[in-house]
């Protein structure tokens, strides 16, 4: 209890730093829309924002070694705050475009400093709590930024003012806590060949999720305006996607660590497929429909990332884990950079109920690879445990990793 008193203060600036950029998303969508940008230039802000938080996974172990984790925390937390503040200052999408890079390197290079810092102040013993309560605190941020879009206005200065407000905060818990600054950790290679030759179906697994999850998060508000939802409406809407995906993480991972995960992944892509269908089925029934198919959407997408990690790290040795986490983040952002542009060009063109259609060939084809790969190898001889890891740096494989 006393170890997690003291990361009080890191805890706080991730549940900070998930109000910041959990709304600038959904806000951006809103208020693109409310200014006459096309569904086109909507999704190209998603997809820069994921081309930001990757540029950011790379470079911020190296900017750690340079100057120090404060200094980088504080660094990356700037050009947040600079991205947010921008807004209203030039109204362009593809002005916006750049800004979001900015947001997306703020929150990958500030959860690579909290990241680490974690990893060198636990061990095997107190790992366990440490990591829960750290996925607590980063879900229930996500939630309440979903639902900050109730009471944010589109298009408003004093709306991302208020965002980056809480980014600039998110600077005062890290840098004035007591906690020694620890030594700064190498930066893993970047080897996606690695995840490849490992595991095709691992690398498949991730950039689907990498598809479905920035899909929904980023045009999943641009959906919701076209189905009729008010903004408090999508704030619920979003809010109940990323509930849904919190709680099935742990049955996901007890079937996942009792039966062949290629198995357990097949079973959950046709389910995402029929999540899909019942989202464009329940589109016309009402609000509540409209949130328990979200509510079922994120229960079916949000373990496959997981699921395919865990995947891959059955056909590793202790050697290759950091590596491993590297690679598969990488093919997650591949995923994640395309398919918000993808998906609103699509919406453009066919409707709202296009970006399901979209994911859910992404996941029949999900479940194609996979029985190709089952059929052409037999399941690993040995197995790590199931982890709920969050997509937020590239040395989670260190902070997440299995005890030996």
């Amino acid at each position: 209890m006393r170890l997690l008193i003291s990361f009080a203060a890191l805890f706080l600036s991730v549940a900070l730093l998930q109000l910041s950029s959990g709304g600038v998303g959904p806000l951006d969508v809103l208020s693109g829309t409310a200014l006459g940008f096309s569904a086109t230039q909507i999704g190209l802000l998603g997809s820069a924002h994921f081309l930001g938080f990757f540029i950011g996974c790379w470079w911020a172990p190296r900017l750690m070694g340079s100057v120090g984790h404060s200094r980088a925390f504080a660094a990356f937390t700037a050009m947040g705050a600079i991205g947010l503040l921008s807004h209203m200052l030039i109204v362009d999408a593809y002005a916006w475009a750049l800004m979001r890079v900015a947001s997306g390197l703020c929150i990958a290079g500030c959860y690579t400093v909290i990241e680490a810092w974690l990893q060198a102040k636990t061990d095997n013993a107190n790992r366990g709590r440490t990591m829960g309560v750290y996925r607590m605190v980063d879900t229930g941020g996500s939630l309440v930024a979903q639902l900050l879009i109730g009471v944010l206005a589109p298009a408003s200065y004093v709306s991302y003012n208020l965002l980056a407000l809480f980014c600039c905060a998110a600077l005062l818990p890290l840098t004035l806590t007591r906690l020694k600054q620890p030594e700064t950790p190498s930066a893993p290679r970047l080897r996606p060949s690695l995840a490849w030759a490992l595991s095709p179906l691992a690398v498949a697994g991730v950039v689907v999720a990498g598809v479905s999850g920035a899909s929904f998060r980023m045009i999943g508000p641009l959906y919701g305006t076209e189905v009729g939802l008010s903004p408090d409406q999508i704030g619920f809407f979003l809010a109940a996607f990323v509930l849904g995906g919190a709680l099935a993480q742990w049955p996901a991972g007890w079937v996942a660590d009792r039966h062949d995960r290629r198995r357990v992944l097949i079973w959950f892509s046709v389910a995402s497929v029929a999540a899909c269908g019942l989202s464009l089925g329940l589109a016309q029934h009402g609000i509540g429909a409209i949130f328990v198919a979200a509510f079922v959407f994120g229960g079916t997408t949000f373990p496959i990332y997981s699921i395919s990690a865990a995947h891959a790290h059955d056909w590793a040795d202790d050697t290759m884990r950091v590596e491993l986490s590297a690679a598969l983040m990488f093919f997650y952002a591949l995923g994640a950079i395309a398919a918000p542009l993808v998906s609103s060009g699509l919406i453009a063109a066919f409707g709202p109920g296009a970006m399901f259609v979209f994911i859910a060939l992404a996941h029949v084809g999900l479940v194609a690879f996979s029985l190709v790969r089952m059929r052409r190898r037999a399941p690993s001889g040995t197995r790590n445990p199931y982890v709920w890891i969050p997509r937020t740096s590239f040395l989670v494989g260190r902070l997440f990793r299995r005890p030996k």
